[in-house]
């Protein structure tokens, strides 16, 4: 029996990465997001050609209401599940200087990145206990996909980069709480991805990574993550639970 993966933000950009590597490497794929199912239709094709049995829970994570209809879709259809990946996150609708940030800017950012993937992981962890009490072989994983946006500041992103650190120790948290049920939790941290949401950016990051910001001088791409994700998820880290996998080119190495 494949197991089972949701991936947050799953139909586009790194979550797509991700759910399609995973799908084509034998797991059984749901993806979650905001659009209206009709929308993402293309997207499920293309995890079910990679013979995955993929559906598609749509919800806003920062929202209890539809939190709990995530998890609910998820066990009325497969009745079991093992991968769960935070990777559904938004930046500010308008960059702003620090003395000038909005608390309704603040609470959006902080509900969908940070509080929505805290108790989403309550529920899945619950979920996640339960089926290794009732069988000792179960086996699940926890992936975050945090940012380097944790450590690197952007003075105009603020709510953004305080975010991506809350879950950092959101990824350590976790990790201490299942260990003692062998459930291992992982950050991977990417640097400067190739997405929809860097594409009003492209000519800036081509100019600073032309001229030396990253150690690799390219992009990142949804793939690079997508790969770090599945050897987490393969096992192929089983005494590394709580790490952080740097996923930037080398951006955030300490240079002279």
């Amino acid at each position: 029996m494949k197991s089972v993966a949701l991936v947050t933000g799953g139909s586009r950009g790194i979550g797509f990465g991700i759910a399609r590597l995973l799908a084509e490497n034998g797991y059984d794929v749901a993806i979650n997001g905001v659009r209206g199912e009709e929308q993402v239709q293309d997207t499920l094709e293309k995890l079910r050609e990679a013979g995955s049995d993929s559906i598609y829970c749509q919800g806003d994570i920062g929202s209890s209401e539809d939190r709990q209809a995530v998890v609910e879709k998820l066990k009325a259809y497969y009745g079991r599940f093992n991968i769960l990946v935070n990777n559904a996150g938004v930046a500010p609708k308008v960059r702003q200087d620090p003395l000038k940030a909005t608390e309704e800017s603040y609470d959006r950012v902080m509900g969908i990145n940070l509080k929505g993937p805290y108790f989403l992981t309550q529920s899945i962890a619950r979920w996640m206990v339960e089926q290794k009490e009732a069988d000792d072989s179960y086996s699940g994983t926890i992936v975050t996909v945090g940012s380097i946006s944790a450590t690197v500041v952007s003075p105009k992103r603020g709510e953004y980069c305080i975010s991506k650190a809350g879950l950092a120790m959101h990824n350590k948290i976790w990790a201490a709480r299942l260990a003692e049920y062998d459930i291992t939790v992982y950050e991977v941290r990417p640097g400067v991805i190739k997405t929809d949401m860097t594409s009003a950016v492209e000519e800036k990051y081509n100019k600073l990574i032309a001229e030396g910001l990253t150690v690799q001088q390219r992009w990142g791409y949804p793939e690079d993550v997508g790969k770090a994700v599945l050897s987490l998820v393969d096992g192929d880290f089983p005494y590394s639970t709580g790490e952080v996998i740097m996923i930037d080119g080398g951006l955030t190495m300490p240079r002279l």
